[in-house]
C-alpha cells in the first residue's frame, strides 16, 4: 500500500523528533511529541489519545499560556527580584533566562503549529 502524497510543508520550525508527514508512523511520533508538552495528567485522558488534533489544540494553548508566564517573569523580574534578596547578578542571570526560555517557547509555539497543520491536512 502506498502513502499519499503530503502537501504539508517541512519547514525549519519542524520538531526533529516528528518523523516526515506521510511517512510510516508519523502520526505516533508527533502525538509522543505533543504528549511531552502538556501536562502528563492531560496526556492520559482518551479524548486526546485518540485524537491527535485535539492534543496539538491542547499543546497549542498550554505553551501560549507557558509564553505568557515566562514574559510575566520577565518583565516584573526587575521591580520583585529585589524585595526577594536577589542581588543583581542574579537579578540579570534571571532576566537573560526569562528571556531565552520566551524565545525557545515562541520556537516550540511554531512547531506546535506545524504538527498541528500537518495532522489536521491528513484528516482532510
Amino acid at each position: 500500500m502506498t502513502m499519499p502524497l503530503t502537501t504539508t510543508r517541512i519547514t525549519p520550525d519542524w520538531p526533529c523528533q516528528v518523523k516526515t508527514p506521510g511517512s510510516y508512523d508519523w502520526e505516533r511520533s508527533a502525538a509522543k511529541w505533543l504528549r511531552e508538552l502538556v501536562p502528563a495528567r492531560y496526556a492520559s485522558y482518551p479524548a486526546l489519545i485518540r485524537h491527535p488534533v485535539l492534543l496539538a489544540r491542547h499543546a497549542q494553548i498550554q505553551v501560549q499560556n507557558e509564553i505568557r508566564v515566562a514574559r510575566t517573569a520577565l518583565q516584573t523580574a526587575r521591580a520583585d527580584l529585589p524585595a526577594l534578596g536577589m542581588p543583581e547578578s542574579v537579578i540579570e542571570h534571571t532576566i537573560k533566562m526569562y528571556a531565552a526560555e520566551v524565545m525557545q517557547l515562541q520556537h516550540i509555539a511554531r512547531s506546535v503549529r506545524a504538527v498541528s497543520q500537518a495532522l489536521v491536512d491528513r484528516g482532510r
